[in-house]
């Protein structure tokens, strides 16, 4: 399995390089189906990568990874989940599939080819479930900072104590330290941008379909892209995916990052993804 621990010069190298490009606009659009509308932040220009976000939470935390991408040569996509910004759609009776949906339409209306799709922490089981359902739309998979099949459910628990604006400041903050943030990261900025009644109707949509219904995110190339301090990920449970899916799987552990992984270690990130893309076919 691959580290990190000797490349972060290569990475800064990766970033430096791609900020010589001219940056391309910024700009939001809709992609409207039935009764589901999405707002989609659209930038750059060339192959196609669709960024999806962790639980209860918006694609800002992609910021900087995505204009790494941005000016990598990439067309970078981030669609709102149902109930943030503008986008909606029904939220009763939903499950993972119906949230793969509305990035199939998305991929659709980009009319660009297959895409990349990565997602982050929640957002994984989204990108598998899109590769299962519409495996003509994902050229691969990113699961980034995605969880075991089995991980301690008093987790779950903690994200909740996160994002809860009622509890002390510092209680909140401890538990981000003990559930996204390695040491030395940041955990203030994710004080913000949490979405509880989004989050609530996610989880439904996960507990409304089964795992092997997703899980191999169909024959889809994947990156399993791991933080070194992850509680949801423990060591012992690095190698389940190349185990059951074999060579299709590539492997890269980040270090210096928790389950937040994203904001903790963008630079990382950036090269990781932008690394097993270039050797997808």
């Amino acid at each position: 399995m691959k580290t990190f621990l000797a490349c972060m010069v290569a990475a800064t190298t990766f970033l430096t390089a791609s900020c010589a490009s001219v940056s391309l606009p910024r700009a939001n659009h809709m992609v409207r189906y039935a009764d589901v509308q999405i707002e989609v932040v659209a930038e750059g220009r060339g192959p196609l990568v669709v960024m999806l976000p962790s639980l209860g939470r918006d694609s800002d935390d992609y910021g900087p990874v995505a204009e790494a991408f941005v000016q990598g040569g990439y067309r970078v996509l981030r669609p709102a989940p149902r109930g943030m910004g503008r986008s909606n759609g029904p939220t009763d009776g939903v499950s993972l599939h119906n949230y793969a949906q509305d990035i199939a339409k998305v991929i659709e209306h980009e009319a660009a080819g297959p895409a990349v799709v990565v997602g982050h922490a929640y957002g994984n089981w989204v990108a598998r479930t899109v590769a299962t359902d519409y495996p003509q739309l994902v050229r691969g998979v990113v699961i980034a900072a995605a969880a075991s099949k089995n991980y301690d459910p008093k987790l779950s628990g903690y994200i909740d104590k996160c994002e809860d604006a009622s509890l002390p400041e510092e209680e909140r903050l401890r538990y981000l330290r003990m559930t996204f943030f390695a040491p030395g990261s940041d955990p203030k900025p994710w004080l913000q941008g949490w979405h509880p009644d989004v989050k609530k109707t996610q989880r439904a949509a996960r507990a409304a379909i089964r795992t092997e219904e997703f899980w191999g995110a169909g024959n889809a190339p994947m990156l399993d892209l791991m933080a070194s301090e992850d509680p949801f990920r423990l060591p012992a449970t690095r190698d389940e995916n190349r185990i059951e899916f074999g060579s299709r799987v590539s492997a890269v552990v980040i270090p210096g990052a928790s389950h937040a992984l994203i904001p903790e270690q963008p630079v990382a990130v950036a090269h990781a993804v932008s690394q097993w893309m270039r050797s997808l076919p």
